[in-house]
C-alpha cells in the first residue's frame, strides 16, 4: 500500500497523512456525507503516538500510520457506535470489535465512523457518490465506499450482506 510505504520510507509522517485526509474531509464531506463520527483530535493523537513509536525504533505494523474509516456497525472503544440508528446515537461500546482490534495491532489510525444505513439493512443512506452528484453509492457500506472514492482515507471497512459492499463498489 502506497500510504504505508510512504510512511516507512520517511516521505511523510502519519500526522501529515492524517492531516491531509482531514483537510480533504473538511473540504468535501459537506457534499458527500460519508462520515457519521469524526474527531480530528483523536485521529491526530493516534497518528502522533504512532510517529513517536516509529521514531524510537519500536515495531511497526503493515498499516503503520495509515488512516482507516470504520463502518458505523463495528464497535470502537473510543468512538460511538450507533448502527446508523438514532436510538443508539449515544452508544459508546467501550471496547473494540475484533476487526478494529486487528487494525490497531497492524498500526492503523482509526479515523472515524462512516455512514451506514440503519442497522446496515434499510434503504440507502443519504451519502452521495463523490463522482456523480445526486447519486447514491448504494448499500449499507456507502459511507465507507464514498470515503475511499473521495480520497478521505486510503482504506475503509465495510460489511457484506445483501449487497452492502458490492453495490457501492460497482456504483
Amino acid at each position: 500500500m502506497a500510504s504505508a510505504d510512504g510512511i516507512r520510507r520517511g516521505l511523510f509522517s502519519s500526522v501529515e497523512l492524517v492531516q491531509s485526509c482531514l483537510d480533504r474531509i473538511s473540504k468535501t464531506d459537506h457534499q458527500i456525507g460519508a462520515w457519521a463520527f469524526l474527531d480530528p483530535d483523536l485521529a491526530l493523537g493516534q497518528a502522533r503516538t504512532l510517529d513517536e513509536r516509529r521514531s524510537r525504533g519500536l515495531a511497526v505494523g503493515p498499516l503503520h500510520g495509515v488512516p482507516v474509516g470504520i463502518k458505523d456497525i463495528f464497535d470502537t472503544a473510543d468512538m460511538p457506535t450507533a448502527y446508523g440508528s438514532p436510538i443508539y446515537s449515544r452508544r459508546r461500546p467501550g471496547s473494540d470489535c475484533t476487526a478494529v482490534s486487528r487494525l490497531r495491532e497492524a498500526g492503523a489510525v482509526i479515523m472515524g465512523k462512516t455512514v451506514t444505513t440503519e442497522f446496515a439493512f434499510m434503504a440507502p443512506a443519504q451519502t452521495q457518490n463523490p463522482h456523480r452528484a445526486g447519486h447514491t453509492p448504494g448499500g449499507s457500506s456507502s459511507g465507507s465506499a464514498a470515503a475511499v472514492a473521495a480520497q478521505h482515507v486510503p482504506l475503509a471497512v465495510g460489511s457484506q450482506s445483501n449487497g452492502s459492499v458490492i453495490r457501492p463498489a460497482s456504483f
